[in-house]
């Protein structure tokens, strides 16, 4: 795998951002069709080859992760599941920071 720059995903930088970056690096290494599951796998490969992949996507994306964000998605053990639990675990965030940032005008005025 090359080396690329990938600040670590906090649950703190935003993930769309982050996300992008991950799969061009899945893309460059010719792992990105695995983040998107098995029934994704080509017709011609088979299934120890399919699984080596995603091994190989899911531990790039367990580095790209800081320790927090690593605790809440250990139990992943296939790189859709882990993409779909980052997804779920960081649209809850992005919801619950909007709703903060909604209360906050409020706040300041009581």
């Amino acid at each position: 795998m090359s080396k690329f720059d990938i600040e670590k995903f906090d649950g703190k930088i935003n993930f769309a951002i982050w996300r992008v970056q991950i799969l061009a690096v899945l893309t460059q290494n010719g792992l990105k069709k695995v983040s998107t599951g098995k029934m994704m796998r080509p017709t011609t490969m088979i299934e120890e080859q399919w699984d080596e992949m995603d091994e190989k996507t899911l531990s790039a994306i367990h580095l790209c992760l800081s320790r927090e964000v690593l605790r809440e998605v250990i139990n992943e053990k296939n790189a859709a599941d882990i993409w779909s639990k980052l997804e779920s675990v960081s649209m809850i965030k992005t919801l619950a920071n909007k709703l903060l940032l909604k209360e906050q005008p409020l706040q300041k005025i009581l």
